[in-house]
């Protein structure tokens, strides 16, 4: 599922869409192991649209810490000189 079409669903849809992937995915697991999985690269496009929603669902609350985040540091040490070591030739 493209990204697009994922910004588009709510939180709730969102998270019951990755619960039904997870789902799919467990279920292709058991196939991949018993020798009967037709697409195996289905469990790769599953894997990356669960971290695409996974991905959704976060960023409210990386945004949020990021704002919090955002007060300048007024105590910041300053850079200390180096002494220049004379070469003798």
């Amino acid at each position: 599922m493209k990204f697009t079409e994922l910004k588009s669903l709510t939180a709730p849809e969102l998270e019951a869409k990755g619960r039904d992937l997870r789902q799919e995915m467990f279920n292709l697991r058991l196939r991949q192991t018993a020798g009967q999985l037709e697409k195996p690269s289905r469990l790769h496009e599953l894997r990356r649209t669960i971290a695409r929603i996974e991905t959704l669902l976060n960023q409210p609350k990386s945004e949020a810490k990021t704002a919090t985040k955002s007060e300048p540091k007024s105590a910041a040490k300053p850079k200390r000189k180096t002494a220049k070591v004379a070469k003798t030739a």
